[in-house]
Order: C-alpha cells, then sequence, then structure tokens
C-alpha cells in the first residue's frame, strides 16, 4: 500500500531541508513570495469577517470564522510562499546547524516585511473598494479589539503560533494536496476559535480597521499589538513546537520513528 503521510522523525528531517532553501531564497523572490503569502492570510481575513459578521453569538462567531479562515493558510501551504509564523520552524535547521542566525533573521525580516506589504494592500483595496460600505463599524471594532496589555498579546501569540505552526507540521506529513488541507484546517480552526492572535492575520485587521476609521495611534498598533504579538509567534513557533519537536526526533534517539 503507498504511504501517505511522513512518521514525524520525517517530517522534522524534511524541515531541515525547509530550512535550508528558505535561508538561501533570492532576496526578491523571497520578498515577492512573501507579499503574496501577507494577501493570502489577508483574504481568508476578508472572508471570514464577512461569513461571521452577522453573527451576534459570539461562540457561533468565532466557530464560522475559524471555519472559513484555515483558506488563507491552506493558500500559503499549497503555493509554497512565504509566511512570517510558518518560517519560525525554520528554527529546527538552525538547531541542527544547517544555516546561521544570520541567515534565518534575514528571512523572518524580509518575510515579515512582505507579509504585511500584501496584508495592508489587502485591506486597503478591500475597505477603499467599498467591500465592507456600511459596516465599517465592525472593522473599526475588531481593530479596537486587538489592543491588549502586552503580557496577554505575547501569551495569545503563544498560543497562536504553537496551532499555526502544528498545521504546518502536520500538513508537511501528508503527502497529497487534500490531505496537506485537512491537517491543516483543525489547529487553524482552533486558534481563530479560540480568539489568539496572529502576527500575519493581525496586519490586516488593523489596517483594515485603521483605514474605516478606527482611532488608533501607531504605538497602539505596534506596542499594543503586533510587537508583542510577533514575539509570542516566535515563542510558541520556534522555541515551543520547533525546538521541541526537534529534540524529540533528532537523529540518534529513540523518537527516530
Amino acid at each position: 500500500m503507498e504511504k501517505r503521510f511522513l512518521a514525524p522523525a520525517e517530517v522534522r528531517e524534511s524541515f531541515v531541508g525547509v530550512g535550508q532553501r528558505k535561508a538561501a531564497l533570492p532576496f526578491g523572490k523571497m520578498l515577492i513570495s512573501a507579499i503574496l503569502a501577507g494577501a493570502f492570510i489577508a483574504l481568508a481575513g476578508v472572508a471570514s469577517t464577512w461569513a461571521s459578521m452577522e453573527v451576534t453569538n459570539l461562540s457561533l462567531r468565532r466557530l464560522i470564522a475559524g471555519c472559513v479562515f484555515p483558506a488563507g493558510l491552506a493558500m500559503v501551504v499549497l503555493t509554497g510562499t512565504e509566511l512570517f509564523t510558518g518560517n519560525c520552524l525554520m528554527a529546527i535547521s538552525l538547531l541542527d546547524r544547517r544555516i546561521t542566525p544570520g541567515a534565518m533573521l534575514r528571512n523572518w525580516c524580509a518575510v515579515y516585511m512582505g507579509n504585511f506589504t500584501g496584508a495592508a494592500a489587502v485591506a486597503a483595496m478591500a475597505v477603499w473598494g467599498g467591500v465592507f460600505a456600511g459596516r465599517e463599524d465592525f472593522l473599526i471594532s475588531a481593530a479596537m479589539g486587538k489592543v491588549l496589555p502586552p503580557e496577554q498579546a505575547v501569551l495569545r501569540g503563544i498560543l497562536c503560533n504553537l496551532l499555526v505552526c502544528l498545521g504546518v507540521w502536520m500538513a508537511a506529513a501528508s503527502t497529497d494536496a487534500g490531505g496537506k488541507v485537512i491537517a491543516l484546517f483543525f489547529p487553524v480552526a482552533a486558534f481563530v476559535m479560540a480568539g489568539f492572535e496572529h502576527s500575519v492575520a493581525n496586519m490586516y485587521y488593523l489596517t483594515a480597521g485603521v483605514l474605516a476609521g478606527a482611532e488608533l495611534s501607531a504605538a497602539d498598533v505596534l506596542l499594543g499589538n503586533l510587537l508583542p504579538v510577533t514575539i509570542g509567534n516566535i515563542i510558541g513557533g520556534a522555541v515551543f513546537l520547533g525546538g521541541g519537536c526537534w529534540y524529540i526526533y533528532r537523529k540518534g534517539t529513540d523518537r527516530n520513528a
């Protein structure tokens, strides 16, 4: 019978190679790929917002949004584009001494910048294109609600990217497109339903809210959300999941199957 999945140790080895390839990407390709990935996440944000905005019950609203939003990561995974939160798993290559800290940080910085560009561009096109005409209040409320105390933003960021990177890991374990989408769906849906914080998604939500009229300063956006959420995303994805799986499934251990 044809094998349709990879064992955890095989997934770990695949991420070692993936991290090397990502680190070696020319800057131009890295940036364009990141812009597309940011746009894909933002497009999923637009769709999940409209799918759930008329629902008054908070639990049901989050359930509906959680069922729609995974489309963003599915588009990223199946196109092979560069998403900052998923690229936190480059820590596996770093811990395996296959890439340098400088190479990883080069990728992270370029991809973060590209993700922001793509997400903000979709936000601008959606708001200025009248996609939310008459419902700008919802965008404003969503953006204002993302300004959090730093410690809450960090912790929600950790929990979020633990799930997102788990979705990326599980997708990598599947050898066919359908299996990848199904595998990533549940962790991503879970983070949306739980109300955790994803830095790239927030690039869209905060930009859309500001363009719709939310009275948020640069300090509110950066210090009240993006900076602490990004720190949390790195801890959740690179340290907790990336570092944990690198240690558990590294060569020479009895967990190599």
